[in-house]
């Protein structure tokens, strides 16, 4: 009987590209469906990037490139850490993959052993999980809910290390919930972590520059942290690059060459024009990164706004990311006499086949109290969504 390996049994598909994927389908048979369910920039990646590009491409930037990546993207990578973020890295800490889920993924392969645990505060970014199962390990679920503001204390990752423990996941700004570490909370738990041995923190910084309350914090730059930390980032969401598949870690150089050494083994280097062009982004001037900022927090703002407006949504305030993450629990058990809501992600398939906007149920990100809508779209699409989002579920009672 033909039958799929057990290891890719354990994973669950990816709720959010099937959301995606859904809300395409039904866009190609013509319906008007506005997709919120896709954390994605809708800004051109700026023009000087494109350029530099196009510049690597008549240079004949186009065979293999090193497996870590070239040298003077790491060190752009590493004059944009001590520049931007006070941290002191060499190009031997620094290794280039194709998109920051790959970086996350090498890490988690290349640390977890079978049966070791991996905390995992939730809400979390839907790879995660699936992740470290695929490396063997067990991972453990810390619920930091919205009345926490989806922040783990530093007593719950006490609560949550076992004999058994080898890593942290840490978000901020977060995916899903926008929510962002202060530096104090990210020193308090600086020190839980460095009370226990072999204990690592996978510090996933992806939307570092889209942050509304000031200067990015990274927890690699507290005493005794720089040796527990892998700094997890990339060129996809501040330069909206997303496409070109750029991302790196920045951790102790053991940590580099066994991912080295995994990622020679399965897609060696990263695509040597997208490089090229990474090399710009971090070189060339940064106004591009404030001008796309300064957009998502007017579109937070108006977000925010609207989606206190609607009845029986909770909302916070997200302090960075373009994300929205309400509680929705108030609908649970109600109907519109076709559709009965038993959960997040039964309300998300309600708002996409009667309201026409994709969102992505709470369940998947590991609070099924919530659900995520993403706000990297245009003004105008953010009102006429919330205006149908508004709507449907006034029928639901």
């Amino acid at each position: 009987m033909a039958q799929l390996s057990e290891r890719l049994n354990r994973l669950a598909p990816s709720a959010t590209l099937a959301m995606s994927q859904k809300s395409n389908e039904m866009k190609a048979q013509g319906v008007d469906v506005i997709n919120l369910s896709v954390g994605e920039p809708d800004f051109n990646t700026p023009e000087p990037i494109k350029e530099a590009a196009k510049k690597a491409i008549e240079e004949n930037y186009s065979r293999y490139s090193p497996v870590p990546g070239y040298a003077d993207l790491r060190k752009a990578i590493v004059a944009k850490l001590k520049n931007e973020n006070g941290l002191d890295y060499t190009t031997d800490e620094v290794l280039v993959s194709n998109g920051a889920k790959q970086s996350v993924c090498n890490t988690v392969m290349a640390l977890v052993n079978d049966g070791e645990e991996v905390i995992i505060p939730a809400p979390y970014w839907v790879s995660y999980p699936q992740m470290v199962k695929l490396a063997g390990g067990t991972p453990v679920i810390v619920n930091a809910g919205f009345e926490q503001d989806f922040k783990m204390t530093p007593e719950q990752l006490e609560a949550a290390i076992t004999p058994k423990k080898r890593m942290l996941i840490l978000c901020s700004p977060s995916n899903p919930t926008g929510s962002v570490y202060s530096k104090e909370e990210l020193a308090a738990l600086a020190e839980v972590i460095k009370k226990h041995e072999d204990l690592y923190v996978l510090a996933d910084e992806i939307y570092e520059h889209i942050n509304y309350i000031g200067h990015h914090e990274s927890i690699a730059q507290f005493p005794g942290m720089k040796d527990r930390a892998i700094i997890v980032n990339g060129v996809s969401k501040a330069y909206a690059m997303t496409g070109w598949r750029i991302g790196f870690i920045a951790a102790p150089q053991w940590i580099v060459k066994g991912c080295n050494k995994l990622q020679g083994q399965y897609t060696s280097g990263p695509c040597s024009v997208s490089q090229k062009a990474a090399e710009a982004a971090y070189t060339l001037p940064q106004d591009c990164v404030e001008t796309m900022r300064q957009a998502f927090e007017r579109r937070r703002d108006l977000i925010v706004e609207l989606a206190k407006d609607i009845p029986g949504l909770e909302v916070n305030k997200p302090e960075g990311a373009f994300y929205l993450f309400p509680k929705c629990s108030s609908f649970f058990g109600k109907s519109d006499g076709q559709h009965t809501i038993s959960n997040s992600t039964d309300l998300a398939m309600y708002l996409l086949e009667e309201g026409h906007v994709a969102t992505v149920g709470g369940d998947a990100f590991g609070d099924p109290e919530c659900f995520r809508m993403s706000y990297a779209t245009s003004d105008d699409n953010i009102r006429e969504a919330m205006r149908r989002i508004k709507e449907a579920l006034a029928r639901l009672k």
